[in-house]
């Protein structure tokens, strides 16, 4: 029986960003992906989302899997969610893999990448990319799904979900990657994040930014099939 694997998107896209990577994995292992709420046509609600509802929602896929506990793998905010989640219940999770995830929110960092989460600016200066966004998340309008997760980047700036105190008390085997040319994540904060954790490998991507298009997908895949295949 194949071992299950969950793969988790990052902020402002959606399952299919993960759909060749689970097309190269799907051989080895019984990949499930999701789009969190709000995001890949799935319904925003009235409140919005935080990083806490990310969480819920990866064990509430556990459950209606009935996947006891399962390999995950999460892009940027997707590894974020995966770690708060496997902090509120560690045995649904036999290992994580990060790649590109923001540790070290603060509200200092968080003006910067929300300068750009404004629907009208983005129209503006990226137009291509906002009707992307439009048609990709539709029918949540796109104000509001910026709206949203601007508001979960600021909740994170002043209320971080991953300290150093409780990252120290996680038992799951995690995989921290990072690209050597990532200024999202940085190279510098996720090996320090990575050293809170007590049973963390660290590694750098050379050559690569933060975008999950811009890295080596036969890379990463061997590097998650790695991580698996080492946890107890």
């Amino acid at each position: 029986m194949k071992q299950p694997l969950l793969l988790l998107h990052g902020a402002l896209a959606s399952a299919a960003q993960l759909k060749p990577l689970a097309r190269d994995l799907g051989a080895h292992y019984a990949v499930h992906t999701f789009s969190f709420g709000g995001h890949g046509g799935q319904p925003l609600g009235a409140a919005g989302f935080s990083m806490d509802q990310l969480a819920a929602e990866v064990l509430a896929f556990l459950d209606a899997r009935e996947l006891a506990a399962a390999h995950v793998f999460g892009y940027s905010m997707g590894g974020y969610a995966a770690l708060v989640a496997a902090l509120q219940a560690p045995a649904r999770f036999r290992s994580i893999t990060t790649l590109g995830t923001k540790f070290d929110w603060a509200p200092e960092t968080v003006a910067a990448e929300t300068s750009l989460l404004d629907a009208e600016t983005m129209r503006a200066k990226v137009p291509g990319f906002a009707a992307h966004l439009e048609q990709l998340h539709a029918p949540t309008p796109l104000p509001d799904l910026l709206a949203a997760t601007a508001s979960l980047l600021r909740n994170l700036g002043s209320h971080p979900r991953l300290t150093p105190e409780n990252l120290a008390t996680l038992p799951v085997p995690t995989q921290v990657l990072v690209g050597e040319l990532d200024t999202t994540a940085g190279v510098d904060a996720s090996r320090r994040f990575a050293g809170y954790l007590p049973r963390a490998t660290f590694e750098v991507i050379q050559n690569t930014s933060h975008p999950l298009e811009k890295v080596n997908p036969d890379l990463l895949a061997r590097r998650i099939s790695h991580c698996i295949e080492t946890a107890p």
